[in-house]
């Protein structure tokens, strides 16, 4: 398989960075990998004038995230690797979602019945690798996990009905410890290695 893990944290020496290249790493020994280090590879968040205007009135003005595109049409699977802040992705991956995964590419727009069709079938896996500062009740029970939704509910399904997922989290960063840490990175490890 072919997977692209994205990445979204500005601090190479994160702990979130580490998650990214464990997931890299365990990857390499059984599939071809492409790794998306969006901060590390200067990407711009902003959508432009020109996609804008052309997301309703296509084709879709690709010119500045084709190879981005490229490597989401060629993928068999995608996983995402990032810390939830106040309770959503970085702006960073927000950026990536608004100017990449745009019409003609993860969706086709009926603006007449306002429906949209998937269009990134090839992805076959869609994970998630992420971490949050607040405790697990907080995020699950008070705020309904609000990132996890935008994720499963909207992102996923645009790649089609048979694709298969997990979703791993480190709650509780604030009060983590090295043991909690180390323990999740296993716990990371073990499952990147079933794909």
């Amino acid at each position: 398989m072919l997977i692209q893990v994205v990445h979204s944290h500005p601090l190479a020496d994160s702990y979130n960075h580490a998650l990214f290249q464990t997931i890299v790493e365990t990857l390499k020994r059984r599939h071809e990998v492409i790794a998306t280090d969006l901060y590390r590879e200067g990407f711009s968040p902003a959508m432009t004038e020109a996609e804008r205007r052309s997301y309703f009135q296509g084709p879709y003005a690709e010119d500045a995230v084709t190879r981005l595109i490229g490597h989401l049409r060629r993928a068999d699977g995608i996983i995402f690797c990032f810390p939830h802040w106040w309770f959503s992705m970085p702006a960073m991956l927000k950026g990536y979602f608004d100017r990449v995964w745009a019409p003609g590419t993860a969706f086709a727009h009926d603006l007449s019945g306002g429906r949209i069709r998937p269009l990134l079938t090839n992805i076959r896996l869609f994970g998630v690798v992420t971490s949050y500062g607040s405790p697990w009740w907080l995020t699950r029970i008070v705020m309904q996990d609000p990132g996890r939704k935008v994720l499963f509910r909207a992102l996923k399904p645009m790649c089609g009905p048979r694709v298969s997922s997990f979703y791993l989290a480190h709650y509780d960063m604030d009060r983590s410890t090295p043991a909690s840490r180390a323990a999740f990175v296993e716990r990371v490890r073990a499952r990147i290695a079933e794909v």
